[in-house]
């Protein structure tokens, strides 16, 4: 179920927390303190949060402090050991922190883990909304990234409203774990997608072809889209400056991996796109933007033609 997002006019009152100004939480964080929100901020790293004061946030010095001024907290977080320790799940804290509290967690982690946290938060006496985007950092800059949002209808609703500066639309995906779920599953699609797309790449060019004509052939064709738009010419030109970074397209893969065999699920194209993502992590590219898997895939004829040439050689000297 689809829902377009609705004015942050109604929040104007309410201080609401971020925690978390990353490549995709900073961006984030901008689209909301611009739009009227009224934020306070936290992030490790005290240099992230320098933009959001320029607009208007106010910086805590703790996650802490984020928790006594609003009620409810965004985390958009690295992963679930960053989650834990600002929410100081596990420790006696923990249930005064959350307690009262709306968390809202646009983390892309396990299903089972969020699940967990919801039950954990419910228990004592907060209410928890799970909200991955699908999107990378430029949809994210230009608040464009699609929020998939599980949780309790009644908390959901009510957090819609504060999610439109970033997100052009919000779906619906039911109950705690369904959100990531769906994110595991349209991230198994771009994921396999951007390494055939390299692969084809790869393909034209190791082929004398023109990789501009290729371009143009692939934006006059059914398979346009706005991701083919920009990745195309990142890989042309060689541009990896970081969009989604190779390291976090290999974590993701192995979250799926990891969803799909508990579930008993074959994923053939997963699995190798997870390999050639990992590679390209081998090579040093896990922060390079995740185009650079096209290394692995050269990497790859480059071992192949080694190959080739030695069994020539091998023939050639009558195989001694």
């Amino acid at each position: 179920m689809v829902f377009a997002t609705e004015s942050a006019g109604s929040r104007a009152h309410e201080e609401i927390g971020f925690i978390g100004l990353g490549g995709m939480g900073q961006p984030m964080a901008l689209n909301l303190a611009k739009a009227g929100t009224r934020l306070v901020v936290w992030n490790r790293s005290s240099a992230r949060a320098e933009p959001l004061r320029a607009v208007g946030a106010r910086v805590m010095e703790s996650a802490g402090e984020v928790f006594r001024q609003a009620k409810t907290v965004i985390v958009m977080l690295a992963d679930s050991l960053a989650i834990d320790a600002v929410l100081e799940r596990g420790m006696p804290a923990f249930a005064s922190r959350v307690a009262g509290h709306t968390i809202v967690s646009m983390s892309s982690v396990a299903p089972d883990y969020s699940r967990g946290l919801a039950a954990d938060i419910h228990a004592a006496g907060g209410c928890y909304v799970e909200a991955p985007v699908s999107g990378s950092r430029k949809p994210a800059e230009t608040g464009q990234l699609v929020s998939l949002l599980g949780g309790n209808p009644e908390t959901v609703v009510k957090i819609r409203p504060m999610l439109a500066p970033m997100c052009r639309e919000a779906v619906m995906c039911g109950p705690v774990g369904n959100a990531l779920l769906m994110k595991l599953a349209v991230n198994l699609y771009v994921n396999t997608m951007l390494v055939g797309l390299s692969e084809a790449m790869h393909f034209a060019e190791r082929n004398g072809l023109d990789l501009n004509t290729f371009k143009v052939a692939i934006d006059s064709g059914p398979m346009a889209c706005d991701v083919t738009r920009v990745k195309i010419p990142k890989l042309v030109e060689r541009d990896f400056a970081v969009q989604a970074a190779t390291a976090d397209a290999f974590t993701s893969c192995q979250l799926i991996a990891d969803a799909a065999r508990a579930a008993g699920i074959a994923s053939p194209l997963l699995d190798l796109s997870r390999k050639l993502y990992g590679e390209s992590v081998d090579l040093g590219n896990g922060r390079l933007d995740m185009m650079s898997v096209i290394q692995s895939i050269e990497a790859r004829t480059t071992s192949l033609a080694q190959s080739c040439d030695e069994a020539n050689s091998t023939a050639r000297n009558g195989g001694n």
